[in-house]
């Protein structure tokens, strides 16, 4: 069982070569911090790329969604197509409960890791307390990992891990060294009986959010590391074997800047299509067009009558001939699933698509 240490560690980690892609990767994340505040609706934001994020973060553990089914799912009603699309709202709403916590308090401590994961599994059983927890190749059914064992060791660690996420004066790290080195320890001690994957990739973006190097969760690296699932797997293992933290770093910073580039573009798209559908609607249906109306078409790929009655505090009458309306100018297609009535944006809808498809022309 390789013996986890402390954090900080004593060796010098931040290399020359990291020290170079710390610059380009810190320049792409102030240039995506800035684009998100030309959004004038943040919410937007949170509500689409935190669903894309909950599909890609659960696709590497095998939770595979349709968009169709995450689209038509709707967590305020607790409605969902598929357990698979239950699974990705569960981590979404995990992801925004722990962006407004640290929003609140500046802090990310261990009871918001316990809340999230409470969240993202649905029930209570905190920390491991029971020993028997190995991970495996799932191929072959060889263990390649044996996490620590007794309460007391995962416990301290996370003590630990907590004191390091929070107090900036242990050590002169860069935030996103440190970010990278958490993520590691964090599933090194792999706290949880289930869900420390996705625990873990929520806690990279709300600790960039944490540092102010981010205003709201939207550079998710789990698309990146689903690219790259191979190289992530190995790379977290090599690392607990050598302690050559270079590899590690790099592969992360690396998914920084990349994710960050990708966003951007996905940002600019948005904007751009909310400018046209604005345009068109003032244009066409001028009597209908509202802030909150643009808002809601691009908050929700498929939106519904509840969704604009409650969002517009209109009527079902008035949001239903609003809807109607917008399909009539070819913005949203009406889409039938089950009983329920949709209706898509399907410019939205491609952009996010698009982008989970990993299109870097986006």
């Amino acid at each position: 069982m390789t013996q986890i240490k402390p954090l900080p560690f004593e060796q010098d980690i931040e290399t020359k070569a990291v020290l170079k892609k710390l610059v380009k990767a810190h320049q792409t994340l102030a240039e995506l911090k800035g684009v998100t505040a030309t959004i004038p609706n943040a919410d937007i934001l949170i509500n689409t790329l935190s669903l894309q994020e909950a599909k890609d973060s659960s696709a590497i553990e095998n939770i595979i969604t349709t968009h169709d089914d995450l689209y038509c799912s709707d967590s305020q009603s607790k409605y969902f197509v598929s357990s698979a699309a239950k699974e990705v709202h569960n981590y979404a709403t995990a992801l925004r409960n722990g962006f407004k916590q640290v929003q609140e308090t500046g802090l990310l401590t261990n009871n918001d890791i316990l809340e999230i994961q409470a969240c993202i599994e649905e029930n209570n059983a905190g920390f491991r307390k029971l020993p028997g927890t190995a991970l495996k190749n799932d191929a072959t059914g060889e263990v390649i990992y044996t996490p620590p064992q007794h309460a007391d060791e995962i416990i301290a660690l996370m003590s630990n891990l907590e004191q390091f996420i929070n107090d900036d004066e242990l050590c002169d790290w860069d935030a996103l060294t440190k970010m990278a080195i958490i993520h590691h320890q964090f599933e090194c001690i792999h706290p949880f009986y289930d869900g420390n994957g996705r625990t873990g990739r929520i806690i990279n973006v709300l600790y960039l959010v944490k540092q102010g190097l981010l205003k709201f969760p939207v550079l998710y690296l789990s698309r990146y590391i689903n690219r790259n699932k191979a190289a992530y797997y190995r790379l977290l293992q090599s690392t607990r074997e050598t302690e050559d933290w270079q590899p590690w770093l790099l592969f992360m910073l690396d998914g920084i800047e990349q994710t960050a580039k990708e966003t951007i573009l996905l940002i600019a798209r948005i904007t751009e299509t909310m400018q046209e559908f604005k345009q068109k609607i003032q244009t066409e249906l001028p009597r209908i067009y509202s802030h909150d109306l643009l808002n809601n078409l691009f908050s929700h790929p498929y939106t519904k009558i509840d969704f604009v009655t409650k969002e517009l505090n209109v009527t079902r009458i008035t949001a239903t001939k609003y809807l109607k309306e917008l399909v009539g100018i070819g913005l949203l297609v009406e889409h039938k699933s089950g009983k329920h009535n949709y209706y898509v944006n399907t410019a939205l809808y491609d952009l996010l698509s698009n982008v989970h498809q990993g299109n870097s022309h986006v």
